[in-house]
């Protein structure tokens, strides 16, 4: 199950920035490729169990599938396809190995909760109790 390196690493990558920032991860954002080779639900299983004992134990893993699309050079458009099955247009029929999107695996975006802000809400809580 090579989803739980990929896990591992977006874990790893996550904490690096968060550290770089100040921050606590609270979400990560990731785009995926439907032909990216990784499953959705295999990732987000692994993801779980490989921040059990990390600084992103309950953050979540927000997956934004990507379609596939092609370039159709017949109708010279970028097409979404409706099958991964067929690398053909839909619209025309005409077989296309221009994949234009689709293969991407991208950490697009952290969620960081700002560890010195909430250390100055938590001491004016307590000196005003």
């Amino acid at each position: 199950m090579h989803e739980l390196s990929i896990a591992i690493c977006i874990i790893e990558c996550a904490e690096e920035e968060a550290a770089r920032h100040g921050g606590k991860v609270t979400a990560v954002h990731l785009r995926l490729g439907q032909l990216s080779g990784v499953t959705k639900d295999a990732l987000l299983f692994a993801y779980e169990l490989a921040c059990e004992s990390t600084s992103l134990a309950g953050a979540r893993l927000l997956v934004e599938e990507v379609p596939v699309v092609i370039f159709c050079s017949q109708c010279d458009a970028e097409r979404e396809l409706t099958s991964i099955q067929s690398l053909c247009c839909p619209v025309c029929g005409t077989p296309t190995p221009e994949v234009v999107q689709g293969r991407e695996m991208e950490l697009a975006a952290l969620e960081l909760e700002d560890l010195e802000l909430k250390d100055e809400q938590h001491a004016a809580a307590t000196t005003t109790d």
